[in-house]
């Protein structure tokens, strides 16, 4: 109907605690882009369990208040969610990682939910070996034509689609009979006001705070300063030392090594050894906090991202650093082809990769995934004669860094602002809703990767609970019934076990009563689902409310 409400659901905070980097930072972006848009009438956040539920509410409350206090969130846990898919009209549910629970959700939608709404993900690092298992789940009969994947970028669309056709291939699956969601691409996003080309002025008091000499260019390298997780900054030295080799002063650049590095690592301090030893000008920053790490984007000069990792399929640091109207030199990989125009916002750098990887296919779900990610990394080559090539030509074309740096920012604010994405998420819902679904055929859809604890541990307890099984209300039960004892109900328990159904339950039970009739009665008179009944009567039994009957 025209005027039904418009509700968004999750299952993620996307707002975490802890630096935002990477993956948190792109989720926290979108959060804080939907909401300064507002287009929902409300906005529900299954988490984990109560406490991750309450925390995450107090956490909205500070963050956005005036939602907050017109009543637009709902937190729970996510014992919850069958009852609000029966009972709330969902436009869409997204969530924060296409990997781990679209299926899932779908599959208790097209059990509970009286619409098939959309059901969305984003990817993130698509490289573990563990994500076979994954994607498998995404093919299965009760995948609709409203589910989709969101990838951020031309490859890692083709990614996706490689995983589910490689699987398919591998295991025979009918693309009939075990359909794989849509795959969409929307890119990440930033907020253009937060980051900002400083002026001249103010440019050149940043540089001074920094220790650069008037004149000097600052090359910045701003990453994850890991070589098992990001890239290899060796290549970077090398690409250096070809310049100063070809007649470039090495007075003239320094090289900006700034980012996120583990508790302990010494990746960082290794590097700037061996800059040292080729005669390379290190400006080092560990762990920058958000104002610091906005100086020294806005104190650069050229961005660089020699990226050799398959981690990396977005590119949001490039985001940033056109932004601060930076000019960027980085490797034609993944989804950094997409975000820079060669020649219009910054320089590509060819790259090499191995053809076949067979022996490390195999060996991959053995390892760490970073020794995995390691050793492909080092069979990723970022071509360091190009990479110096493409620094001996912005260094000596001052002009031509400033023209770049300018297009680069107009080309984030066009294509890469926040409110630009979620308007794309926005069409992307509503297109995805037109879509034609046959609702009752999917409701009896099973999920073959869900366990089917019934069936497979049915031979744990003496028997199970069976329509003949004669019951009748016990002395506790009866005490209950009378207000004059209470249930315990385990926290996983409340919302599932209501007192005042079971009460009406021990009622039609006071004499004596077939297991079958007990559980026919308990939907007729309490709007009880079959199974919902059943979890009823067994807690019943457990907790001597109820009794079997023996002849």
């Amino acid at each position: 109907m025209a005027d039904s409400p418009r509700i968004w659901g999750t299952l993620d905070p996307f707002l975490e605690p802890g630096e935002a980097m990477g993956r948190t930072a792109a989720n926290a972006g979108f959060l804080r882009g939907l909401l300064a848009r507002d287009p929902f009438d409300a906005y529900h956040f299954f988490l984990p369990d109560r406490a991750s539920a309450s925390a995450h509410e107090a956490l909205l409350a500070r963050e956005f208040p005036a939602l907050h206090r017109a009543g637009k969130f709902r937190t729970a846990e996510r014992l919850a969610l069958p009852a609000a898919l029966a009972e709330v009209p969902y436009h869409c549910f997204h969530l924060s990682d296409c990997i781990t629970h679209p299926a899932s959700l779908a599959r208790l939608r097209n059990l509970h939910a009286p619409d098939v709404f959309p059901i969305t993900g984003t990817t993130h690092s698509l490289s573990y070996a563990r994500y076979m298992r994954d994607f498998l789940a995404h093919l299965w009969p009760g995948c609709t034509p409203r589910d989709c994947v969101v990838a951020t970028s031309a490859d890692a669309q083709r990614v996706v689609e490689q995983f589910h056709a490689s699987l398919r291939q591998g295991l025979g699956l009918d693309p009939d009979r075990f359909p794989a969601p849509r795959v969409a691409r929307i890119p990440l996003g930033v907020d253009p006001a937060a980051l900002t080309p400083a002026p001249p002025r103010a440019k050149a008091a940043l540089r001074r705070g920094l220790g650069l000499a008037e004149g000097e260019t600052l090359v910045l390298v701003f990453a994850r300063l890991s070589h098992d997780s990001k890239m290899d900054i060796l290549p970077v030295l090398r690409a250096f030392a070809r310049l100063f080799a070809a007649g470039v002063d090495p007075q003239s650049v320094r090289l900006g090594l700034a980012g996120w590095t583990g508790e302990g690592d010494t990746y960082l301090d290794s590097m700037r050894g061996l800059a040292a030893g080729l005669g390379v000008r290190c400006l080092a920053a560990a762990r920058p906090d958000e104002a610091a790490k906005a100086d020294l984007f806005r104190a650069a000069d050229i961005f660089l991202s020699a990226v050799d990792n398959l981690q990396e399929t977005f590119g949001l640091t490039l985001l940033e650093a056109g932004a601060a109207g930076l000019p960027s030199i980085v490797a034609d990989w993944a989804g950094y082809r997409d975000i820079i125009v060669p020649g219009e916002t910054g320089l590509l750098v060819p790259t090499l990769g191995p053809a076949d990887t067979g022996e490390l296919d195999a060996l991959a779900p053995l390892c760490f995934d970073n020794h995995a990610h390691l050793l492909l990394a080092q069979q990723t080559a970022v071509d360091v004669p190009g990479l110096a090539a493409a620094l001996a030509r912005l260094l000596a074309h001052p002009e031509e860094r400033e023209r770049l740096g300018r297009q680069a920012r107009q080309r984030v604010e066009q294509e890469y602002s926040w409110d630009g994405v979620v308007q794309r998420h926005l069409d992307l819902w509503e297109a995805l809703r037109a879509s034609p679904v046959d609702r009752e055929a999917l409701r009896g859809a099973a999920h073959p990767l869900h366990l089917p604890y019934s069936r497979v541990f049915g031979g744990h307890p003496s028997e199970a609970l069976h329509p003949g099984l004669a019951l009748r209300r016990t002395r506790a039960g009866e005490a209950v019934y009378r207000g004059q004892d209470h249930p315990v109900l385990y926290a996983p328990l409340e919302g599932r076990i209501v007192p005042e159904e079971l009460r009406r339950l021990l009622l039609l039970a006071r004499t004596g009563i077939a297991a079958g009739d007990l559980l026919r009665k308990a939907g007729e008179n309490l709007g009880l689902a079959p199974e919902r009944a059943q979890a009823l009567v067994l807690y019943a039994l457990k907790h001597d409310f109820l009794e079997r009957v023996h002849a």
